[in-house]
């Protein structure tokens, strides 16, 4: 046995608190920054469990308590370890070290606040860990004593640990399990709720209805405030999720507006850090993909002193935020499909609903077509970077980048084309069914797209394949003979013919409905009408 489970387990066993406190208190120092164990001794850290939660049955002091509990939080990120901290009786003694029995008066007073810490640490990892952990929360109701807690977060003198670690086992609580996060919503009013602590914890002053004060003079967040502020954007964000489309009456739709306020205000703040501030934005942004679309107007930002960003009399310093988030991400090319596609579903939404945010964003994502030198992924513009995004190996990623730019263009498929070329927009349009032109199904306003003298100019010379103005090509065909062309020709046909026989490749065509459909449908439809036709001809 390792000496240090060892003497672990003969000091838990020999019942001496002062012991038990210098021999853990020691584990803890050691591995603090442990999170992976030696698969051998796993049996050891099962005894070790078993015997601390033996001992915190007993009258032990908070320091004690405390120190064994962290030992605990230390050994429950294994999960190989978890059977003796996922019986009723553990899981039960855990919740009210806690102080989330919301049964009992210990969810009154925060008394030994060492102790709520570590109980809460220890009952995070379990919950994440462990499914058994899971259910159990769900039969004690360790939610319903959590949301009793939250309601005492606007106390400034509740420690910030103990707030942080409530709201991050209500985000894990409400991420792992779907009953759990039903019961969140609908029987402890979590959005309600959460919006009153997530209005609490960044200081929020109303100067209008659904309009924050906001100054970009203030000075950056604090980062204790930050990290309380993404936990609760995160909570948020489960609770939400697949609701806000679904609730249209006029109650939630004052409590999403109200919480739209909140967000707009959260994408105008800074943290200390710049990395912190563009993870308090991204929270921010997931949760704006939650928040019905009709409520996106806010994002205006109409109460900003000190606005930056004025366009037609309206302020989008929020929206630029979004922009410069995109653009951001973008650049960093990794982690696409979760760092970028929600900011891209956003400011699609917005484009698509709120017309004034549409031609701001189109000013800055599409200006007035100059540049037809280069292929229209070429580039350092933000045109450039999201058209290069129109062909990307992940179809998500592919389908929301194209969405966005056939939204900025009013879904009109020759602006589409004009922009990117067809090349790069042909997967979209297919999606579309939309390959023979037209336009999709959005309604928009009949402002017209202005040419730029620089494009009408060059405008007949466009390839509409490559987007972009080519040199002349030699013919390769100069010089050869009508029987070389026809032998070339040839060729040609075979080698496609082979290749679809092989089953390399599949010939296709654009239908009359703009959709694609394989070419053999053609030779049948042809087919069946010219034995019609024959059949018709010898009737008498």
């Amino acid at each position: 046995m390792d000496p240090h489970y060892a003497a672990a387990l003969a000091a838990l066993e020999s019942g001496s608190e002062m012991r038990i406190e210098q021999v853990l208190q020691g584990y803890n120092r050691q591995n603090s920054r442990t999170f992976t164990f030696d698969r051998n001794e796993e049996e050891e850290r099962k005894k070790v469990c078993d015997e601390i939660l033996k001992v915190l049955q007993k009258d032990l002091g908070p320091s004690c308590q405390a120190t064994s509990l962290e030992t605990i939080r230390i050994l429950s990120r294994d999960k190989k370890v978890l059977d003796p901290l996922t019986t009723r009786p553990a899981m039960l003694a855990l919740i009210r070290l806690a102080g989330l029995d919301y049964t009992q008066s210990s969810m009154q007073e925060i008394s030994d606040v060492g102790v709520r810490i570590e109980a809460l640490k220890c009952l995070c990892n379990i919950v994440f860990n462990s499914e058994k952990a899971q259910q159990l929360s769900m039969d004690f109701k360790l939610a319903v004593g959590a949301c009793e807690r939250l309601k005492m977060h606007r106390d400034k003198n509740l420690p910030h640990e103990i707030k942080f670690f409530d709201l991050r086992l209500i985000f894990l609580l409400s991420a792992l399990r779907l009953d759990i996060r039903a019961q969140l919503k609908d029987e402890q009013q979590g959005l309600l709720l959460l919006t009153d602590i997530l209005e609490s914890t960044l200081d929020i002053k109303w100067s209008d209805k659904y309009v924050v004060a906001t100054d970009c003079r203030d000075p950056p967040l604090p980062k204790e405030q930050a990290d309380l502020a993404m936990e609760v954007l995160k909570a948020l964000f489960n609770v939400t999720y697949y609701c806000s489309q679904q609730e249209n009456d006029e109650d939630h739709a004052h409590r999403y507006r109200y919480l739209t306020a909140i967000l707009c205000h959260s994408l105008l703040l800074k943290t200390q850090a710049e990395d912190k501030t563009e993870e308090l934005h991204s929270h921010t942004i997931n949760l704006l993909n939650n928040i019905p679309v009709s409520g996106l107007d806010l994002l205006f930002s109409p109460g900003i002193k000190c606005a930056t960003v004025d366009y037609n009399g309206k302020k989008m310093d929020a929206v630029e935020v979004l922009l410069d988030f995109m653009e951001k991400r973008i650049d960093r090319g990794s982690n696409l499909k979760e760092g970028l596609t929600p900011v891209l579903s956003v400011l699609t939404e917005c484009s698509r609903i709120h017309r004034d945010m549409r031609k701001y964003i189109r000013s800055r994502v599409l200006p007035p077509l100059k540049d037809v030198k280069n292929r229209p992924e070429v580039g350092t513009t933000l045109r450039n970077k999201l058209v290069r995004l129109m062909t990307h190996i992940d179809t998500g990623v592919k389908h929301t980048a194209a969405e966005f730019l056939f939204v900025l263009c009013k879904e009109s498929v020759d602006c589409l084309l004009k922009y990117t070329g067809y090349g790069n927009a042909a997967g979209l349009l297919a999606a579309h069914g939309l390959l023979a032109g037209g336009r999709g199904d959005g309604q928009y306003s009949e402002d017209e797209d202005t040419d730029t003298e620089e494009y009408k100019s060059v405008k007949s010379f466009i390839n509409p394949i490559t987007g972009h103005v080519e040199e002349p090509m030699p013919n390769p065909m100069d010089g050869m003979t009508e029987e070389q062309k026809e032998y070339e020709a040839m060729k040609l046909v075979n080698m496609f013919d082979k290749l679809s026989r092989e089953q390399i490749i599949k010939p296709m065509r654009v239908k009359p409905d703009g959709t694609m459909g394989p070419l053999e449908e053609v030779a049948n439809e042809y087919t069946s009408d010219h034995n019609s036709t024959s059949d018709s001809d010898e009737n008498v």
